[in-house]
């Protein structure tokens, strides 16, 4: 179906949304989607300011029409909440517990589910610009790894004489020595989006890298838009980084009872 020729006929001609709906075999819901969401206009002057408007306060249209009006209510809170609990409460006017008992069954409607698919496929491919980009951007943040961006390890080394020669053991094999490195990865091997701090210090250079814990929490939010994959790699990064966290917090309070031991020693308590 070739849209070009349907939005220039719409807005060279007098032509209803319906008529031409019908002469393309279109549903009118999809066409009044259409419009809305590239601007469409009949007056040529304004039609590239009516585009950039509509870009920026544009709302997602339900083109269903097998669903009623709280369904179609449910389905556009659910897109701009991503929670079924908290759509089912703004479209029914109920308590969280009301919702909450029976939000999962109007999720299971096919004709609820169909559309929210509907609604999010639209979302992805332009109703939001860069959402897709901004999605990825925060995957790339919470599934970073320091290794993408430094490599490091132990290597071994001759030990060298006064003239700079290896030195050799008792059976003339070269005594060695290990040393452990830090390289940082070029710039063009890098993502430096990732990365908001570099700096050389007296203690070398360090990396500083995005909020994976921001980017975890934002992703936690939308986990319907997110791959199968996405969401184990999800999962798996959130109890490192609760494993992690605990680790933190046992050292510390460890580190706290050593000190309150030397305090009593010296009678500071």
């Amino acid at each position: 179906m070739n849209w070009d020729e349907i939005r220039k006929e719409f807005e060279t001609s007098e032509i209803t949304l319906k008529a031409l709906a019908e002469k393309h075999d279109v549903k009118i819901g999809t066409l009044k989607s259409r419009k809305s969401r590239e601007g469409w206009s009949r007056d040529p002057t304004k039609k590239d300011a009516t585009k950039k408007k509509k870009v920026a306060t544009l709302e997602p249209v339900i083109e269903s029409d097998e669903l009623n009006d709280k369904q179609k209510m449910f389905c556009l809170y659910y897109i701009k909440y991503f929670n079924a609990t908290k759509a089912y409460q703004k479209a029914y006017g109920v308590d969280r517990n009301t919702a909450e008992s029976i939000a999962y069954r109007l999720m299971g409607n096919d004709g609820v589910r169909r559309e929210i698919e509907r609604l999010k496929q639209e979302r992805f491919n332009g109703v939001l610009l860069d959402a897709q980009a901004v999605l990825q951007k925060y995957i790339d943040i919470a599934f970073a790894d320091i290794t993408d961006f430094v490599d490091f390890g132990q290597r071994e080394m001759p030990e060298l004489d006064h003239n700079g020669e290896p030195m050799l053991d008792e059976n003339g094999d070269e005594i060695t020595y290990s040393y452990s490195f830090v390289n940082l990865k070029n710039n063009d091997e890098v993502d430096g989006t990732l990365i908001t701090e570099v700096k050389k210090g007296k203690d070398g250079v360090s990396v500083k890298l995005a909020d994976k814990m921001k980017a975890l929490e934002f992703l936690s939010k939308y986990t319907d838009l997110l791959s199968v994959n996405d969401k184990k790699r999800l999962q798996e990064e959130k109890l490192r980084m609760e494993i992690s966290k605990l680790q933190n917090n046992d050292e510390t309070s460890q580190e706290s009872q050593v000190a309150k031991m030397l305090r009593k020693l010296v009678g500071d308590e």
